[in-house]
């Protein structure tokens, strides 16, 4: 797809600052809302059931408020896709849940709700499915997209935009187990099927840095919450969630669950 750089610099920055601020540092205050949206959504509608949503039409865009995000966040959390606490305010949760509904649409992503993208709200197209026929509870990592999709019991739960390993090669010196050490290798986040196995509560430190809630299922790779989420890949390998989906998803996602990661991504 390129998003990167479709986007350009200005824009990922601007989308990073909203990041930190609205989803990093408050994150307790809207914790218990968004486990309980999340944990209480349904499966994603048919569209049958989607064309009972009308959009509202209006354009909106970062930092807006009102009745309009409000159904938005209501539409999205519907979906599946996780918009973080539902308060008709338009912060880096609710952006992060538009990006990974706007790449499983073939909409360019981007901070804007427009007219393209209330329409797909309207009749939205169910992520692709990587695993045919896989278990009925699994992970789908697509790195073309950048999006991870969960299935519980055979349906869609949780959609999430994602930041997976950059393919730039990296050397890093680090302070680990007592020794000053350093750590190279090319960040990529390899294809293949896992299964999900070791995870940490809260915040945990690697040699190569902090994750946040990290579950394992490839070696020292995880699916983690982090402070900084953008739209190309981005991380030394690990899966990046938005800091919100990370709260959340040790509760829906458990050991021995397997994980498909699928696809390349196109700068």
């Amino acid at each position: 797809m390129g998003v990167g750089q479709r986007l350009g610099a200005a824009a990922l920055m601007t989308a990073g600052a909203v990041l930190l601020s609205s989803v990093g540092v408050t994150l307790s205050a809207g914790v218990a809302e968004a486990q309980a949206a999340v944990s209480a959504a349904p499966a994603v509608a048919t569209r049958t059931e989607a064309s009972r949503f009308v959009a509202p039409g209006k354009t909106l865009r970062l930092g807006a408020k009102g009745a309009p995000v409000k159904a938005l966040q209501e539409r999205l959390a519907e979906l599946g896709y996780a918009p973080g606490r539902i308060d008709g305010r338009y912060g880096g949760a609710t952006l992060t849940a538009i990006w990974a509904f706007q790449k499983v649409n073939g909409i360019s992503p981007t901070s804007t709700v427009a007219r393209r993208t209330w329409q797909a709200l309207e009749s939205p197209l169910a992520p692709k499915v990587l695993v045919p026929g896989g278990k009925p509870t699994r992970v789908e990592v697509n790195l073309a997209t950048q999006v991870m999709v969960l299935y519980v019991d055979g349906a869609v739960r949780l959609i999430s935009h994602t930041s997976s390993g950059s393919g730039i090669a990296y050397c890093e010196t680090a302070t680990w187990e007592g020794k000053t050490q350093r750590f190279c290798g090319d960040a990529r986040t390899p294809t293949g099927d896992y299964k999900t196995t070791w995870r940490r509560d809260g915040w945990h430190k690697s040699y190569l840095g902090q994750l946040y809630n990290p579950i394992f299922f490839n070696g020292g790779i995880a699916f983690h919450g982090a402070l900084s989420v953008p739209l190309a890949p981005a991380s030394h390998g690990c899966v990046r969630l938005p800091m919100h989906v990370a709260e959340v998803l040790p509760g829906l996602l458990g050991t021995g669950v397997p994980v498909h990661v699928r696809g390349r991504f196109a700068r």
